[in-house]
């Protein structure tokens, strides 16, 4: 990753006084409406958007979420700044916000390490005033859309032991214990993706006094080295609907791996194909069930 994308409390502060910048607050309405950072646009959909990888899927997240950023603001020229309530209790939505305005073209995109949580602990000003954005036209960019791998792709992917697939659930979800962070049974079977690793999202973290933030890139690329990946290791991430997944690929690619893709249906998508294979259980007693498509 080039260019710094994680952004303190104090940058972002003199960043808005420089140049133009659309701050982002990816939480739920209510959330926003107690509290946040002034000029802040609500747009919680980042977080809820159920994604899925076909062509007609693909084509309607892409046209919504060009739709929503250009009403936050978004034109091509100002600086996109996405927020959560704290890296580790918002699923990793502000990630997701980075992901999607990346997969988007959006280059000019950050996120402020430590959420609103971080920017209080400042003592950063909040407000509950809810500003009017202008709308403008968001410019898509068809060329950086290979930063997401679509269902075909992971299912090719899993006979192909050169790709680490990534799951970075919970550990619950991991054994086949939970099909989602929304239930048990909301999703209609339980297991994983046949072949893959697993890093839970948590460890690309680690607390300090104002909330967890993320690992140094050595501390990263030591997490990375217990199942395999190392910075040339191409890796396909995966976790419930992308979420923490892209929290683990805004960790993986500030780490210097190069090759880092997101299958975003993730196991929302996977897990409702009952022609789809699937490992169960605990990892050391897995059997594969159902049949390859």
């Amino acid at each position: 990753m080039s260019e710094k994308v994680l952004v303190t409390p104090a940058e972002l502060s003199e960043l808005v006084k420089s140049e133009p910048v659309v701050i982002i607050d990816s939480r739920d309405p209510a959330t926003y409406a107690a509290g946040h950072i002034p000029g802040a646009v609500n747009v919680h959909d980042i977080f809820t958007y159920l994604a899925t990888s076909t062509p007609e899927g693909v084509a309607a997240m892409r046209d919504k979420f060009a739709a929503i950023f250009g009403a936050a603001g978004l034109s091509g020229k100002e600086t996109a700044v996405v927020y959560e309530q704290s890296m580790n209790s918002g699923f990793g939505q502000s990630c997701r916000g980075y992901v999607l305005l990346t997969y988007l073209g959006y280059t000019k995109v950050k996120i402020l390490h430590g959420g609103y949580v971080g920017w209080t602990a400042a003592t950063m000003p909040t407000t509950t005033e809810v500003p009017t954005p202008t709308a403008k036209s968001f410019p898509l960019d068809a060329s950086a859309m290979g930063i997401l791998v679509d269902l075909q792709a992971m299912k090719a992917a899993v006979a192909d032991p050169n790709i680490v697939k990534l799951d970075t659930r919970d550990v619950d979800e991991w054994i086949a214990d939970s099909s989602s962070p929304y239930g048990k049974d909301f999703c209609p079977r339980k297991g994983r993706i046949p072949g893959a690793k697993w890093i839970e999202w948590y460890r690309m973290m680690k607390p300090t006094a104002e909330g967890p933030r993320f690992k140094s890139k050595d501390e990263i690329l030591a997490e990375c080295a217990t199942v395999g990946i190392s910075q040339n290791t191409p890796v396909y991430l995966y976790c419930f609907k992308g979420a923490r997944a892209s929290n683990t690929f805004l960790a993986l690619k500030d780490a210097g791996v190069k090759d880092v893709r997101m299958y975003f249906g993730s196991w929302n998508e996977w897990s409702r194909d009952p022609s789809l294979p699937i490992d169960e259980g605990l990892p050391t007693a897995a059997r594969l069930t159902g049949k390859a498509a």
